[in-house]
């Protein structure tokens, strides 16, 4: 009887070292099938994605930042991979890689360097600037041809419009070794357009008595008067009550926009300058938008706060800006802006 016992034990004692070898040989498969599937995904490349490498950053903490944005499915695995094949050496820089690719693909990409570079618009810029923001990441041939570009797409957009100043999208742009200055500003174009309908607009739009243009004429203006969005819904319904009394918008920064300048002070000689951006001496809204057009100012125009004010001025270190509905309360105002040292 304890000589069967034993054989059963024996037995049972074989069965699941079987049982054991046979999970694991599942699981050493299963493994090797995701590493396979990780290495040469079977769907082909997605979305071009940007990798951002600072200097310093460790090839794991690379990896990490390829997982989040889905260039990778496996950490683990590409770090396997890395160990069979070897590591490239990776320098600083702006990286397009596509969602999804393959581990040869991601390792060939942060062995060439970095292939791209970011340029930012940001609501406010005019085109003059945003060209020379373009020339600190791209060489003055690539520019020269972006400004030639922006020069014979002038009369080419939805508005009938003979230049392109507020009709380019604000956000972030890939310029890649592919992304000529021509397909550059068709994706500036493209995007404004979306930006535009996002904001309930489309070029047939007619609100307040203004067209589609002359609403982001006036927001344009909205941007560089509010300058912080905190300012710009009420800045919209002054520029609303004053083209409803006919008389000219006297904003500053429509002279400025004239003379290349920004942020400084007008002077009472700029004031006399015979511009059609002069909206001292010209009535109504300037011939275009005078800089590129962000969310919040385009909806201060289209949906401002109802009330009577006709004046504003900065009257702290903050840019809060305070408005009036008669020039007495404006003249307060000033005074108060001086007592503030402004």
């Amino acid at each position: 009887m304890q000589r069967q016992l034993f054989c059963c034990k024996g037995f049972s004692m074989h069965r699941r070292r079987r049982l054991f070898l046979l999970v694991l040989l599942v699981a050493a498969v299963l493994f090797a099938g995701r590493l396979a599937w990780s290495i040469h995904p079977l769907s082909s490349p997605g979305t071009p994605t940007v990798i951002k490498v600072v200097s310093g950053e460790s090839l794991s903490e690379v990896a990490d930042d390829l997982a989040v944005h889905h260039v990778l499915s496996s950490t683990l695995s590409f770090k396997i991979d890395l160990a069979i094949f070897g590591a490239p050496i990776i320098r600083p820089g702006i990286y397009v890689v596509r969602q999804n690719s393959s581990h040869g693909a991601i390792r060939k990409a942060l062995s060439g360097g970095p292939n791209a570079n970011v340029l930012y618009v940001t609501p406010g810029m005019t085109i003059r600037q945003t060209a020379l923001q373009l020339a600190t990441i791209k060489d003055s041939a690539y520019t020269s041809a972006f400004k030639a570009v922006i020069r014979d797409e002038s009369a080419n957009n939805a508005f009938g419009a003979s230049s392109l100043e507020g009709l380019l999208g604000t956000g972030a742009y890939i310029v890649g070794p592919n992304e000529t200055p021509y397909l550059l500003v068709q994706h500036m174009k493209d995007r404004f357009i979306k930006q535009l309908r996002r904001a309930g607009v489309t070029p047939s739009t007619k609100l307040h008595g203004l067209s589609a243009y002359e609403l982001i004429t006036a927001a344009s203006i909205i941007e560089k008067e509010g300058f912080y969005e905190k300012n710009m819904p009420q800045v919209g319904r002054v520029i609303l009550n004053r083209l409803a009394r006919g008389g000219g918008l006297q904003m500053d920064a429509t002279i400025l926009y004239s003379l290349q300048k920004d942020g400084v002070k007008v002077t009472p000689s700029m004031l006399k300058i015979d511009t059609p951006y002069n909206t001292y001496l010209h009535p109504g809204l300037t011939p275009t938008p005078i800089c590129q057009v962000g969310a919040t100012a385009m909806h201060s125009i289209i949906d401002p706060p109802a009330g009577k004010w006709l004046y504003f001025v900065v009257v702290d270190q903050s840019g809060t800006e305070a408005f009036a509905v008669t020039y007495r309360e404006h003249l307060a105002n000033i005074e108060l802006a001086r007592s503030r040292g402004l």
